[in-house]
This record gives structure tokens, C-alpha cells and sequence, in this order.
């Protein structure tokens, strides 16, 4: 064979060498994505149960979640429960008990023993109470006659914790995010006394104290309030423009009272169940911030006379705590059984926020104005701006608000329980602003009547 042709023989084995590694890696890829394929959403059930000196903790998982378990299978995908042991501990050590934190009193358990696993129908409803769930995981395991892909399992597992006292103060820190895209981890802990406290939450909320004594849902709470508030930009450029003509401490005072009483009025009766339930609510209240944004922004360009302004202020006030009560309903899971100091905590936590925020805005637009640019013509510049912005939120809130479909309200028991519940509201909402008028009107006379007697003071020319 002369050089030549030995040169085109290597080039075709190269050439053919390539073509059958290029079609072993195409048909392998799917392979190995379907091996590491994460789910998109799973939801993990959970009960922790604290009794004399153990700790329960018996969660569901998907088996979807473990992607790079290999089990036993039959046919075209059927789980072979019958070799299935090794396989189903290997799956609840890795992603399960290695991924939970338990601590009692702030210190962490690390005495805890994997009892029992097993593997349950998609259709089984036995998590929805404690015993049923206990009952359940310590049945036997199903037949092998059982057809059911291993994607549609749902893997139950008990570990137990070893504990000083049923008494003590528990908190968990799961690290379940990783399970999926979504993971959303729903927690019933059951108290010794009875209570049941639920936990819905998704990916790693970080430690969550169990069954939290009130100081310690207080504390919550505030952090919540004050980040909630710094964290709200349609809340921050509301204060913006109460803040941008009125930077006196005199004509503060009344408008961010106004603004406090309010939106303490409507963030109390929201905890407590007096607002609407129905699916248009959010976005009929986020609409209004905006417009309350766009209001104050607009009086701010064009002028209007300041000395009634609390009273605009109180009006929007109002819309704005149900606002903030959107977030603490979603919060509300982390209060235990101390709903009230925790209102009251997160609304503190509000107005810690509030007078950061003014804190750091007042010198600046007193700086703004007195070096770069005139009070009258800054303050309608930033106006604008904040409109503008606030314009567009409104538009698009607005057209979510309009795909809902309003239906006339069935005059029932119900509906007329709702509407007395709501002129109560309207008359407490009437007797703060009388109050508060009324104080405020005082506090301006004994201001007026004491420059009264130095004026009487100077000598007459």
C-alpha cells in the first residue's frame, strides 16, 4: 500500500471513528438529562411533633425530587417494591435528614435515627392528620403487583430526634430548596398542649422558631415591618412626596400622624378578617397606591394649600395598610399564637422604617435645594418624575384589575355580617379623624395664641 493511500485509509477511519462517537453522545445526552432531570415544583408535607424525650419529624416527599436515586425498577418503569430498601434510606438520608435542622433551646440535635421509610400512592390522603400519617408509614410496603412509575411515588419518612423536654423551645432550619425549581414546604408542628401551628413556605426561609414565645415573634415581626417598608417602593415614593414640600418638623408632624393612625386602622382590621376575600382585592388596592403616588405628586406641582393635607394623607393612609396587610397575612404563619403583639411589632417595624426613610431623605432635599437647584422648581421636577413612574404602575395594575369579572353580591346573612362589620370600621375611621382634628386644631391655637404676648412685647413705632 503505497503512502498515499494509507493516508486517505486513516482519514475515513478518523472520519467514521468520529460519526459513531457523535451518534453514541446524541443518544446518551437524553439519557444523562432524564438521570439529573430537576422537577420544576414539588411540595414536601411535614409533621413535627415534640413528645417527652423525642422529637417526630415524619415527612411526604416526591420521588421525582430524587433524580439521581436509581431504583429498582420492572417493565416499562414500575417500582419493585420488594428491593427497594437500600435504594428508599439512601433517598431519605441525601436529601432529607441531611437537609434538616432541628434545634432545641438554640442548640442543634444531632442524635436522630431514620425509623422508617416507605413508599405511597399518589392518591394517598393519609397526611392529613398526624395519626394517619403514623399509620400509614408503619403499614406494610406495597406489592410488587402494584403498577406505579417511580416519578409518581411519594416517599414518607420518620426520624426521630433525641430531646431534653417536650417543653422546650424548638426551631427547624430546612434545607429542602434544592429538591426542585419551587420547593414549597408545608410544616404542621404540633404543640404538647394540643395547638397546631402551620408553616407554609417556599425554598429556605432560614431558622423558624416552631412554636416562638412573644418577644421572639416580636422581634420577627419588627424586621419584617422594617423591611417591608424599605422594600416597598411604591410605600417609599409615597413618603417622597408627603416629604418634598413639607421638610419642618411643624408641618411634618400631622401628616405623618395621619399617615401612621391610618394605616394601623386598615392593617388591624385586615388582621382580623374585616376585608374582602374575594381574588380582585390586591389588585384593586395596589391600584390605589399608585393613584394615591400620582395624587400627591400632582398637588405637589400645581400647589395646593398645605394645612389640610393630613387629612388627604389620612384618606390614603387607609389604602395603603391594607396594602401592608398583603404582606403580613403572608407573614402571619411565624406569629405562633400571638397574633396581636405581632400586628402591633410589625407595625412598629413600619414606622422605624418610615423615620429611617425620612431620616436620610429630608437632609437631602434640603441640600438639593439649597445648592443645585430652587425649592419651587425641584420640587416639581422630582414630582414629575415620581408621576410618571406611579402613572405607568397605575395603567398596568389597573389593566390586571380589569380581567376580573365583578359579580353582584348575594344578599344573604353573610354579605349584611360584612357590611355591619364595615360601617364599624367607617365609624371608628370617623372618630379618629374627628380626634385628630380636633388636636390638631388645638395644638395650632396654643401656637398662634402664643406669639401673642411678644407681640404685645415690641415697642409700638
Amino acid at each position: 500500500m503505497t503512502a498515499v493511500a494509507r493516508f486517505f485509509s486513516r482519514i475515513t477511519l478518523v472520519s467514521v471513528l468520529g460519526q459513531v462517537f457523535l451518534l453514541l453522545g446524541s443518544l446518551a445526552a437524553p439519557l444523562a438529562v432524564h438521570a439529573h432531570d430537576i422537577p420544576a415544583r414539588v411540595t414536601v408535607h411535614a409533621f413535627v411533633k415534640p413528645e417527652g424525650d423525642e422529637l417526630t419529624a415524619l415527612l411526604r416527599v416526591p420521588m421525582e425530587a430524587f433524580s439521581e436515586i436509581v431504583f429498582p425498577l420492572r417493565g416499562p418503569g414500575y417500582l419493585q417494591f420488594s428491593e427497594l430498601d437500600y435504594q428508599l434510606d439512601e433517598a431519605a438520608r441525601v436529601y432529607i435528614t441531611e437537609s434538616l435542622h432541628f434545634y432545641e433551646n438554640g442548640v442543634e440535635l444531632t442524635e436522630k435515627e431514620l425509623q422508617a421509610t416507605r413508599v405511597s400512592l399518589p392518591s394517598n390522603r393519609s397526611f392529613t392528620d398526624f395519626e394517619s400519617a403514623m399509620a400509614n408509614i408503619m403499614s406494610p410496603p406495597l406489592d410488587d403487583s402494584t403498577d406505579l412509575f417511580w416519578r409518581q411515588g411519594m416517599l414518607d419518612v420518620l426520624v426521630s430526634y433525641e430531646i431534653q423536654s417536650e417543653d422546650s423551645d424548638f426551631s427547624i432550619e430546612p434545607e429542602l430548596g434544592t429538591l426542585s425549581n419551587a420547593t414549597t414546604t408545608v410544616i404542621r408542628f404540633l404543640t404538647p398542649a394540643g395547638a397546631e401551628r402551620v408553616f407554609n413556605f417556599l425554598g429556605n426561609p432560614g431558622l423558624v422558631e416552631l412554636d416562638p414565645r412573644w418577644h421572639q415573634a416580636a422581634m420577627r415581626f419588627v424586621s419584617m415591618g422594617f423591611t417591608h417598608i424599605l422594600e416597598g417602593l411604591d410605600h417609599l415614593m409615597f413618603l417622597f412626596c408627603l416629604v418634598v414640600p413639607l421638610r419642618s418638623l411643624r408641618g411634618l408632624i400631622p401628616v405623618i400622624t395621619s399617615f401612621t393612625v391610618a394605616h394601623s386602622i386598615t392593617l388591624i382590621a385586615s388582621a382580623f378578617g374585616i376585608t374582602p376575600g374575594a381574588l380582585w382585592w390586591p389588585p384593586f388596592i395596589e391600584t390605589l397606591i399608585a393613584l394615591s403616588i400620582v395624587y400627591m405628586a400632582f398637588e405637589n406641582i400645581v400647589g395646593s394649600r398645605m394645612q389640610h393635607r393630613w387629612i388627604v394623607t389620612f384618606g390614603f393612609g387607609l389604602v395603603h395598610g391594607f396594602g401592608f396587610s398583603f404582606m403580613f397575612s403572608e407573614t402571619l404563619q411565624f406569629a405562633g399564637g400571638h397574633l396581636f403583639s405581632s400586628l402591633l411589632a410589625f407595625n412598629v417595624g413600619v414606622e422605624l422604617g418610615q423615620l429611617f426613610v425620612l431620616a436620610l431623605v429630608i437632609p437631602m432635599l434640603n441640600l438639593l435645594f439649597k445648592y443645585v437647584v430652587n425649592e419651587r422648581m425641584g420640587g416639581i421636577l422630582l414630582s414629575a418624575l415620581v408621576a410618571h413612574s406611579a402613572w405607568h404602575w397605575m395603567l398596568e395594575r389597573g389593566g390586571q384589575l380589569s380581567q376580573f369579572q365583578f359579580q353582584t353580591p348575594i344578599f344573604d346573612a353573610i354579605f349584611f355580617a360584612a357590611v355591619m362589620r364595615w360601617a364599624m370600621m367607617l365609624i371608628i375611621i370617623a372618630a379618629v379623624m374627628w380626634a385628630m382634628y380636633e388636636l390638631f386644631r388645638r395644638f395650632s391655637l396654643i401656637e398662634r395664641f402664643s406669639l401673642t404676648p411678644l407681640q404685645e412685647k415690641k415697642p409700638s413705632s
